[in-house]
């Protein structure tokens, strides 16, 4: 993600001030205006704690670290400073979160009808379920009769959520509502990185300038 995010931030005519991987860091993180955090669980609070801490608005990808999140949050308003978190970036991503939300209203209605999610990801991926699929999960617990979300757990206060990995799978996310006598299935693939990526940047680019708390529901107004 990380090199997908400077081939699209360059070509954006944004400039690359500074990079830190775990084995190099290059530049000078001072001279950013906006800092893109994509990492790992592991090292995702110290990143965002840095940039927060240089006064540099932050906008983060990372998942697999939300117990930190709030802990964040108060960091970025100690600092009167600028945060934007998303479990995915992609467009098309948060308008699918969109219309989950409006799925879940429409069918809470429905008893007749068990609700579950299944995500599939690359095998690199070092988090499951993903944090897409959780957040697709918090929304429809609002409007369920389900109590919690749990990881390959049946029961009928539970939202199952199945984590498969397979190789080169960029990112795949299917909500099923399933009755004895039909299925309604919601889907959305990713077909490369760069959806990510761009949504990222314009993330970047939003919270500019800015200070508080965002979400992409900023971004793109929905």
């Amino acid at each position: 993600m990380g090199k997908t995010i400077e081939k699209l931030a360059l070509q954006s005519g944004h400039s690359v001030v500074f990079k830190s991987t775990s084995n190099f860091s290059e530049g000078n993180i001072h001279g950013a205006e906006v800092a893109i955090e994509f990492s790992s669980p592991d090292a995702a609070v110290e990143n965002i704690s840095k940039a927060i801490k240089a006064g540099i608005p932050t906008v983060s990808g990372t998942t697999g670290w939300l117990n930190a999140y709030d802990k964040m949050v108060d960091l970025c308003h100690d600092c009167n400073g600028t945060f934007l978190y998303a479990s995915n970036f992609s467009v098309g991503v948060n308008l699918f979160f969109s219309i989950n939300e409006y799925a879940a209203k429409l069918m809470s209605q429905w008893k007749e009808y068990n609700v579950s999610i299944e995500e599939i990801h690359h095998t690199e991926k070092k988090d499951a379920p993903s944090g897409t699929a959780i957040s697709i999960a918090q929304e429809i617990l609002k409007h369920s009769h389900k109590t919690e979300w749990k990881l390959d757990t049946e029961a009928n206060n539970i939202l199952t959520i199945t984590a498969k990995r397979e190789v080169d799978v960029k990112g795949t996310h299917i909500i099923s509502y399933d009755s004895e006598v039909d299925s309604i299935i919601l889907e959305h693939q990713a077909h490369s990185r760069e959806g990510f990526g761009k949504g990222a940047i314009l993330a970047a680019e939003y919270i500019r300038g800015k200070k508080g708390i965002f979400s992409m529901k900023d971004v793109l107004g929905i």
